[in-house]
């Protein structure tokens, strides 16, 4: 890759280490992303943006495996609002400044959202997220991830 993006800045500042794949930029969904990259669909995180109805509330980021859907009853409860949903792709564009498939919580950082990530992630050491733009993907450790955007934990999201 010949240039940076600003979720691989932050990497770099920070000691840690990831790998980068590329893809092509017309892929949207982390599953096909995954087949793009030959990495299994579960390892690959995609981060969806969730709304709150709650006035003026900051939305979600939440990073969840590429093949699963989220559940937004267990997500609630999870972060203790009483009901949630999910940001039509427009919202989800304009509140990130982000296109719908290349959105990453990395990219995001000190944006004041609340980052959410499924505990099916402890099930491996390294995951592959978004870096903020279609087409790149990076690969770190999870314990990094969650370190550095400060996640927090959802049972079965």
């Amino acid at each position: 890759m010949t240039v940076k993006v600003n979720s691989m800045r932050v990497l770099d500042s920070r000691k840690v280490a990831y790998q980068v794949y590329e893809y092509s930029a017309e892929i949207h969904s982390a599953v096909e992303a995954a087949q793009a990259i030959s990495q299994p669909a579960d390892r690959v995180f995609k981060t969806l943006v969730v709304m709150r109805e709650v006035p003026r509330a900051k939305p979600l980021l939440v990073m969840i495996p590429g093949d699963r859907e989220l559940e937004l009853r267990m997500l609630a409860k999870a972060t203790g609002d009483k009901k949630l949903r999910m940001a039509t792709q427009k919202e989800a564009e304009s509140l990130t400044g982000l296109r719908v498939g290349g959105i990453g919580a990395l990219a995001l950082l000190n944006r004041g959202f609340d980052i959410w990530i499924d505990d099916a992630a402890r099930m491996h050491e390294r995951i592959c997220v978004n870096a903020g733009q279609r087409g790149v993907m990076l690969e770190l450790r999870v314990d990094d991830l969650v370190r550095v955007t400060n996640a927090r934990w959802a049972e079965g999201v």
